[in-house]
């Protein structure tokens, strides 16, 4: 990212030292602390490199700081999206889920406020550099998300492994769906849980792409064969006409299945491997099911092995 030297005003010392009280209060646990730090210094790892994150916050926030203000001429653009970022804060949720998270919050936002008035006094300072600093706080907030959804990812998988050595069949299967409630929140896809209708049991729901889609989902010993599919098929076909299906088998699907749903479907399926690559952050979720869809649509089958969308024989 390029710097930009040229400067007519400096920060106010107190400025810094208004910043370094509030960057140590806005995160209580350190992994938050320092995955913001590295997110807003993404594009300065000569800074990162000399942070030493097993201080404690308090000492790390003022060697953060101590580090802008040395060399300020070159890291006055990232100084100010510091300043800007926080000030701008007015919800702390780590610091809300705390015990006393009350407390913690009240300091907080005194620590932000205190920031805020001396910002507001910067305002020459901050127009010259206004515009990168933005570009800084959006580069971060995305490697913020980024992270964050890889780890809500990998949390996932580790819930998926302990239902996978489940002994009771049925407390998986109550497991099983809440988990992909779960999964298919995390991409936004506005899961429903499993309700009833008249005559019928919906594991779920979803939407993607403005489309309406039902949700089968078993983890049995045995392939799924063409009765359970002709059921699930006749129950989409009694939905709202833009309504779609997908089927997801752990176990597979009998050559029988598959074959009777080759050629025309109101629904895609996934088996155990197309969710161990989703689980494996191989392949996207929201992309299977994009590519699944458009096979299914082109050629009428219901079913596109993950192995196939890898190696380019979809």
């Amino acid at each position: 990212m390029p710097q930009f030297n040229a400067r007519s005003k400096a920060i106010n010392p107190s400025a810094y030292n208004a910043l370094a009280d509030a960057l140590w209060l806005i995160y209580w646990n350190k992994d938050h602390f320092e995955g913001y730090i590295r997110g807003m210094l993404q594009d300065y790892s000569e800074l990162l490199a000399r942070l030493d994150f097993n201080r404690t916050k308090r000492e790390t926030a003022w060697q953060v700081v101590e580090l802008l203000r040395a060399n300020e001429a070159r890291y006055l653009d990232v100084s100010v999206a510091l300043m800007l970022d926080i000030a701008a804060m007015d919800r702390f949720p780590n610091l809300e889920r705390q015990v006393d998270g009350a407390e913690k919050v009240v300091k907080a936002k005194a620590a932000v406020a205190e920031l805020r008035r001396w910002t507001g006094k910067q305002q020459e300072v901050i127009k010259e550099h206004e515009a990168h600093a933005a570009a800084i706080a959006a580069s971060a907030k995305q490697a913020q998300d980024n992270r964050a959804f890889a780890e809500a990812h990998e949390d996932l998988k580790q819930q998926f492994f302990v239902m996978h050595s489940a002994t009771d069949p049925h407390q998986r299967g109550t497991a099983f769906e809440g988990f992909i409630n779960e999964l298919f929140a995390l991409y936004d896809l506005e899961p429903r849980a499993s309700y009833s209708l008249k005559h019928e049991q919906i594991d779920g729901a979803f939407i993607y792409d403005t489309d309406h889609y039902v949700l089968e989902a078993k983890w049995w010993k045995e392939a799924i064969g063409r009765p359970l599919l002709d059921v699930f098929k006749s129950n989409i076909e009694r939905k709202g006409k833009n309504t779609l299906g997908l089927y997801i088998s752990m176990s597979g699907y009998t050559a029988d299945a598959l074959a009777v749903y080759g050629y025309s479907t109101p629904f895609i399926a996934m088996d155990g491997t197309d969710f161990m690559a989703v689980l494996d952050q191989r392949i996207r979720l929201d992309e299977l099911i994009a590519r699944k869809r458009k096979h299914a649509s082109q050629t009428g089958h219901c079913f596109l092995p993950v192995s196939e969308i890898f190696f380019g024989s979809e």
